[in-house]
């Protein structure tokens, strides 16, 4: 874990989105206090303190998402984070059905170039 501090996500959401991230063995979650997956440098999935699941999709899939689950872009700190669907509770509980979706985001993810690291000064 990166740091000290524990997650406040509810225990039952952070166990769900932890079966979630397992059924991709390249992924590692990362966060302590808040989980989130990221590849290269940009996050593809979130995990905000209520325990409510943020997760990157290109446009296409995005919009399909939206209207088939009846659900919204993400919001984290009063911001709507333009590429990021809320995952519906129900969903967040049926992995099987999440997975695909899980798959996409990554996959999405991998197309993009990877963020430049920030050098380390002496």
């Amino acid at each position: 874990m990166p740091s000290s501090k524990t997650s406040t996500v509810p225990p039952d959401k952070l166990a769900l989105y932890e079966k979630l991230v397992s059924t991709n063995p390249k992924v590692t979650r990362k966060g302590a206090a808040n989980p989130y997956t990221s590849l290269n440098g940009h996050m593809f999935s979130y995990l905000n303190p209520s325990g409510s699941l943020a997760l990157r999709l290109p446009a296409e899939e995005r919009e399909k998402f939206l209207k088939k689950y009846k659900t919204t872009l993400f919001e984290a700190y009063g911001a709507v984070m333009k590429e990021y669907v809320t995952v519906p509770d129900n969903l967040l509980k049926d992995t099987k059905k999440l997975q695909p979706y899980f798959k996409l985001s990554y996959e999405y993810i991998e197309t993009l170039k990877p963020k430049p690291t920030a050098k380390k000064r002496a």
